[in-house]
């Protein structure tokens, strides 16, 4: 009998993590990426792996947003432009800023954040991952008492679901992370969390896969994904080349829709941009952070990284483009030093933008899609895309091989919408 034939398009970290899981189960993989191996929203987030959080759809969002969503500073923006795709899946995302909404999404992502985490650890520590992998959580940090009220709910849903979440006083934050300016009122830790260094961990992913049997190819463009009735089987690159499979994978994040759409799929995702700079631990730069945090009220992850701190977040809706809005990346240390001491005005020795896949109901699509034998979407991870991989990776290889995955992502399918 042949070997399984799996082709993954696209070689961010749910690519590589789908095809890490599908090479280590014998199945003959192959990586099509337009660009290089984890050169998309994989190269420069926050490097947080944060399990178990509730969707952005959440009660009262909708009315943050219209105050927010023209103010290019704000941590929401979404840039003024005629655009019919973003006014449907607005409204889409609207109906599900409910609290029955949130409970529902909890029933689902909580248990698979525990697989996730659990997952993670498994992979760093059987292949040995040079990625900076430090588990131990990370903090929230407040400076209003409305942060520290909105800190106390997202602790009290999680503890509810069975994280370890507590609230903190600003005094017992100030301990922890001495660092912190005066004025902080409170916040929370989160130790069912861990940090690493994206980008490498996406490298020593492929890498492994490689040494599994898999192939990676960069710079090659799937052009359309092909069928013969009802099954699929292969694809077509922008050169002309057709590449047979037995089954494609699709994992290209905020790009997915543009490939699906040739199929009769509209997937309800939308390319939610975030920004990074980066600045060296010296004088004239970042202070020696004793601890991962997101700053609150102006959703800035804080990063400790060797030799650099990275400063990561903000949301914007301005479409499928690479444009690095100056202003977005200057509010990221502006927030920054009104909750630090000690943030130099040295320059960044990175800044850096990327599109991260943002569905409607704020959860992941991942499963095979019916009426088409043969492929499965992984995509719409939205800022989870980093903590979910490794279990993502897992299940995709688990439905290829088994038909059916070992944990329950059922509410996750594509046939959803």
């Amino acid at each position: 009998m042949r070997t399984h034939r799996a082709l993954v398009i696209g070689g961010g970290v749910i690519g590589m993590c789908c095809a890490y899981s599908l090479a280590r189960r014998g199945i003959g993989v192959t990586v099509l990426e337009r660009d290089e191996i984890g050169s998309g929203a994989s190269f420069g987030n926050a490097g947080t792996i944060s399990p178990g959080h509730p969707p952005i759809n959440r009660p009262g969002r909708i009315r943050e947003a219209v105050l927010q969503m023209l103010n290019p500073s704000s941590p929401l923006y979404v840039a003024p432009r005629w655009d019919p795709s973003l006014f449907r899946w607005l409204w889409a995302f609207s109906r599900k800023c409910t609290a029955a909404h949130v409970e529902a999404c909890m029933r689902v992502m909580a248990p698979l954040g525990r697989e996730a985490i659990d997952e993670f650890g498994r992979l760093v520590e059987d292949e040995d991952l040079d990625c900076e992998y430090i588990p131990g959580g990370y903090y929230e940090v407040c400076r209003t008492p409305a942060g520290a009220e909105q800190a106390r709910h997202e602790v009290e849903l999680l503890r509810e679901h069975g994280y370890g979440a507590v609230t903190l006083t600003g005094e017992a934050l100030k301990e922890r992370e001495p660092a912190l300016a005066a004025g902080t009122t409170g916040g929370a830790y989160f130790p069912d969390a861990a940090t690493c260094h994206p980008h490498r961990f996406v490298l020593e992913v492929a890498e492994r896969t490689r040494r599994l049997g898999g192939q990676l190819f960069t710079g090659r463009t799937v052009a359309e994904i092909m069928e013969r009735g009802a099954a699929v089987t292969g694809v077509r690159l922008a050169d002309g080349e057709v590449i047979e499979a037995d089954s494609v994978v699709l994992a290209t994040g905020a790009y997915s829709p543009g490939l699906a759409r040739k199929l009769g799929l509209d997937l309800p995702i939308q390319p939610g941009k975030g920004y990074h700079r980066d600045l060296a631990l010296d004088d004239g730069g970042a202070p020696n952070l004793q601890v991962p945090c997101v700053l609150s009220e102006s959703s800035v992850f804080c990063t400790p990284l060797d030799g650099f701190v990275r400063f990561a977040g903000t949301m914007e809706f301005s479409g499928l483009n690479h444009r690095m809005r100056k202003g977005r990346l200057e509010q990221l240390t502006k927030a920054a030093r009104q909750y630090i001491d000690g943030l130099g005005a040295a320059e960044p020795i990175s800044e850096w933008c990327g599109l991260r896949p943002v569905t409607s109901d704020g959860l992941p699509i991942i499963g095979p899609v019916p009426g088409r034998d043969g492929l499965l979407l992984a995509t719409g991870h939205g800022m989870l895309g980093l903590t979910l991989g490794p279990i993502t990776g897992r299940i995709i290889a688990e439905y290829i091989q088994d038909g059916a995955p070992s944990v329950e992502v059922r509410a996750l399918r594509p046939d959803r919408f």
